[in-house]
Parts: C-alpha cells; structure tokens; sequence
C-alpha cells in the first residue's frame, strides 16, 4: 500500500505543479522516449546479471506490497520455539529433538513458529543447525565460524534484487541523455521547420532527460532501496536465531538463550521483558 500511495505522490506532485505552470500534459507524453529509456537500461540489467538473478528480481517486486517481512508476533513465536527446543534439549538430551529436525513439517516444535513457511531457508536454517549441534559440535567459537559464512551468503543473496534495481536506476539519466540526443539528432533533421514545429521537437528531445531522471530518482531508486531494507530485516531474523544458537552452547539456561535473542530483535518489532514473559509462560510445553 505505502508503495502504490508513494507512486502516485510522486507522479500527481509533478503533474500538479507542471500544470500550474501552464504546462502541455501532452508534449510529456512521449512513448517512443519510455521504449529506449526503460528498454536500454531492462536490456543493461539483461546483461549484466544471471538470469536466476533477475528471476529473483522480478519476484521480489511482490515485496514491495507486504511491508516488512517478520513482526512482533513472528519474533515472539521464533522466541517461544527457540525456548522450548533448547529446553527439550536441556531436559532430556540431544536426541530428543531428531524426530523434529527429520521431518519439521510435520513436528510439534516447528509448528510453534509459522513464519518458517514464508521463508525456507529459516526453516533449513534452524533444522541444518540443529542437526550440526546434535551431531556433536558444541563449540560456541567454530559454531559461529560456520554459521557467520551460511548468513553472509544468504545476506549477497537476498541483497540481489536491490543491486540490480539500484543499478538499473543509477544508469537511467545516463540512458534519458542517449534519448535526448537522439530528439536533438531528429530535430536537425527538420531544421528547416518552422518555429513551431522545432519547438515541439527540442520539447520532446527534452523529455527523455526528463524520464531518465523521474524515474531514477522517484521510482527505481526507491524500489531499490525498500528491497534493500526487506533484505535487511530478513537478515536480522537469521541473526536473531544465529544469537540463540550461540547463547545455548555457551550454556545459558533458554530463559536466558531467548533474552540474547530478544535483544538482537530490531527495536520496532521487540518485545518487552513483560511481554516475552508472559508469551513463554501461557504457551510452552510443558
């Protein structure tokens, strides 16, 4: 929604104003300048990327519909399931949860944090670690080593979509220039032409440079930079699970494991000491 209601900001702030000016809405309307601007740089993206890149492009922009990608809830029940697994582990030994790492689909525990569904790679990242400390590695320092590289190459990764938009945008006024000198070159062509026609011409020459920096500036860059920020509140949910993993095999009680985890929750999706509390209290397992 934020998305749909910034566009049409943009675009309604510059129509308004341009016609306050006295401005001809039609002289903007210049397709032939959108099929060189837009299609040079989809063609410069084409590339300059993988194509498993740009697939993961195209559907990152139904991010741009969904706000943030984990709340408040999310992080409560990441905490709550984190709790009780570690306190299972605790209690009854190692083995204990294979059964849910086997098959988490299926398991009692995983079910306790329905965000695994919208993001597989938290699901294989909690089961894969998991089944790593079963297996026997209980050192906190070469835990984190491995860990640290699985969450870096899942940052490059979901940073793809932003980079390559970003870089889309950054080439566009470039690309509007290219439009431009081409009107400039058609209008040479009919330097004969009467006033009024020349005029028409070096007005729509002018709207590519217009384009090219309309929507750099108001509608790739920002597409580029909200990707940027999804990727990064992704990211902070893994490190939120690396901090719990981390925590337990330095051998604090889950009490504690989830209060290191809390504290790596960005602020506007935290919650209290209160809240955790009382969420832990009235739905683990008993």
């Amino acid at each position: 929604m934020g998305f749909l209601i910034g566009l049409i900001v943009v675009f309604a702030s510059i129509v308004i104003g341009y016609t306050m000016h006295h401005g001809d809405l039609r002289l903007l309307w210049q397709p032939n300048e959108l099929v060189i601007i837009i299609g040079a740089g989809i063609g410069s993206a084409i590339v300059g990327n993988h194509y498993t890149s740009l697939i993961k492009t195209v559907k990152a922009f139904k991010y741009l519909f969904k706000g943030k990608p984990y709340n408040k809830k999310d992080y409560l029940e990441l905490l709550l399931f984190s709790f009780n697994t570690f306190k299972l582990m605790k209690t009854k030994g190692m083995l204990e949860v294979e059964s849910h790492i086997e098959n988490p689909a299926e398991s009692e525990l995983f079910q306790q944090a329905p965000a695994f569904k919208k993001e597989p790679f938290a699901l294989s990242f909690m089961a894969d670690n998991l089944r790593l400390i079963t297996m026997g590695l209980d050192n906190p320092h070469e835990f984190e080593d491995i860990v640290e590289k699985e969450v870096d190459l899942y940052k490059e990764g979901s940073d793809v979509p932003g980079d390559i938009i970003v870089t889309l945008g950054d080439a566009l006024p470039a690309l509007g220039i290219v439009a431009a000198v081409l009107g400039v070159i058609i209008t040479m062509k009919s330097i004969m032409e009467p006033p009024d026609v020349l005029g028409s011409l070096i007005a729509a020459a002018l709207v590519g440079t217009f384009i090219g920096v309309l929507f750099a500036y108001g509608v790739f860059g920002p597409i580029g930079h909200f990707l940027h920020k999804y990727a990064y509140y992704k990211v902070k949910y893994i490190n939120c699970a690396k901090s719990g993993f981390i925590s337990f095999l330095n051998g604090n009680p889950p009490i504690v494991v989830v209060e290191f985890m809390r504290k790596n929750i960005p602020a506007d999706m935290r919650p209290s000491f209160e809240e955790l509390d009382t969420y832990i209290n009235e739905n683990s397992m008993k």
